[in-house]
């Protein structure tokens, strides 16, 4: 019902429609009615058990007028009707009860307003034309307007990196430090862990979305999405591993729009085999943070993406991050990587375990978790890197060159391999096996 977000227009929708149990009640509400420039057919006879049914089967009225006067537990089934009515509904509730309880749960659970009978024209007058403002009414992010929008999409080169991580943490981050109107899209709709990062319940909107991707509109964000903080929404997944993702992306790229409209920004967690199914959940994104690690894996997983990015996205500001470095055990060093891939890499994050460790055991996001940490520093410099991108069209982050395409001869064999053995045939032989790449 009411929700926080942008509600978009009434124009696809009846503006109004009532379910009344008595005649005497929609006598006065009628006349009403008629001069709200509203059909007066719409008012029906028939409590909020009607509306309930009726509403299962036909689009939510943008004002829903509906009386308890026969309901025996109206605040259960007040979360009835909430199951059935559209998103960004403004329901009115009529009763007999003069109960001041009642009324403070009735607005708790979404109600804009609770009426007592008998009702009077100037009583409905106000009330309505009071509801109607609620469309028109300026919101408190209406300034926000004037910003440029901007779209980040989190990819891991490989699994286990920290992608995810850092895509709660860069939302938040946003949310909180940034005071921007975020979004975060965790687009791993099986095993997805942004819910689970930030102590949630993921809900049921992605998977509604990929249902049925018609119904996405403003008022569909507005149901679906679970709030974080005053400026954090979050939309995840938990569907059933027996359930195949059955979409063409159509969904994916209709939420990247209402995010669009409805946020300052968007954080996407983008696995990264999503790029080869869904490339075109690219298009209007702005900066792609490929979160990697030095390992020989990693890097030949960073070429390929960014030669991938390069033709399918030409219009992202690609960011290298490195995560989980540890100096002393990198499969790789830093200067042979970024020899390979020739770009420089934009921001280092030292490995934490215990920092890790204690965001999990919190329930809370690295960044909110650790904030006296020196880890969470390159974290905080990679948001401000990224609300600059609207600045400087992302001139910090374009790297010239050409990804190579093969690893060999790229590396320095005793940097790459931590075997101890001095035979360099042997560890020849062991890097051709490791770094020719199919195809």
């Amino acid at each position: 019902m009411n929700a926080p977000w942008k509600a978009s227009p009434m124009s696809n929708r009846d503006p109004f429609a009532a379910f009344i149990c008595d005649e005497g009640a929609l006598e006065a509400l009628r006349p009403i009615v008629i001069e709200m420039g509203w059909q007066p057919e719409k008012c029906n006879k028939g409590g909020l058990r009607h509306a309930v049914q009726s509403l299962s089967i036909a689009a939510s009225p943008a004002i829903l007028m509906v009386d308890l006067s026969e309901s025996g537990d109206p605040l259960n089934d007040i979360n009835a009707l909430a199951e059935v009515c559209e998103p960004g509904t403004v329901v009115i509730a009529v009763g007999q009860v003069n109960d001041v309880r009642l009324y403070r749960d009735l607005v708790s659970s979404g109600i804009h307003d609770y009426l007592l009978k008998p009702l009077s024209a100037s009583q409905l007058r106000d009330t309505l034309t009071a509801a109607q403002a609620v469309f028109t009414a300026p919101r408190n992010n209406d300034a926000a307007d004037d910003k440029q929008h901007i779209s980040t999409a989190v990819v891991g080169t490989r699994g286990g990196v920290g992608a995810s991580t850092i895509a709660t943490s860069l939302a938040w981050l946003m949310s909180t430090d940034h005071n921007r109107s975020t979004a975060l899209l965790d687009l791993d709709v099986h095993f997805g862990t942004g819910a689970l990062s930030l102590d949630l319940e993921p809900g049921r909107g992605l998977t509604d979305a990929i249902e049925n991707p018609s119904r996405i509109d403003g008022l569909f964000i507005e149901r679906a999405m679970i709030r974080a903080n005053d400026n954090l929404a979050i939309m995840s997944a938990e569907a059933p591993i027996n359930s195949p993702l059955m979409t063409d992306g159509t969904a994916f790229l209709q939420l990247e729009e209402e995010f669009r409209a409805a946020f300052e920004m968007t954080v996407i967690d983008l696995p990264r085999n999503m790029l080869i199914n869904f490339p075109h959940l690219l298009n209007d994104v702005n900066v792609v943070a490929l979160v990697t690690e030095l390992t020989l894996a990693s890097a030949r997983d960073t070429i390929r993406i960014l030669s991938w990015l390069k033709s399918n996205a030409p219009g992202a500001h690609p960011m290298i991050i490195c995560n989980k470095v540890q100096p002393a055990a990198a499969e790789i060093s830093k200067a042979d990587f970024e020899a390979s891939i020739e770009r420089k890499i934009n921001f280092q994050i030292v490995f934490d375990q215990k920092a890790a460790s204690n965001a999990a055991k919190l329930g809370q996001t690295f960044v909110e978790a650790n904030k006296g940490s020196k880890t969470i520093l390159p974290l905080r410099e990679i948001a401000k890197s990224i609300l600059g991108v609207a600045e400087d069209e992302g001139a910090s982050l374009k790297q010239s060159g050409k990804p190579a395409a093969s690893l060999i001869g790229k590396f320095d064999l005793k940097s790459l391999l931590s075997t101890g053995k001095k035979d360099k045939n042997a560890d020849k032989s062991k890097l051709k096996s490791k770094a020719v790449i199919p195809g």
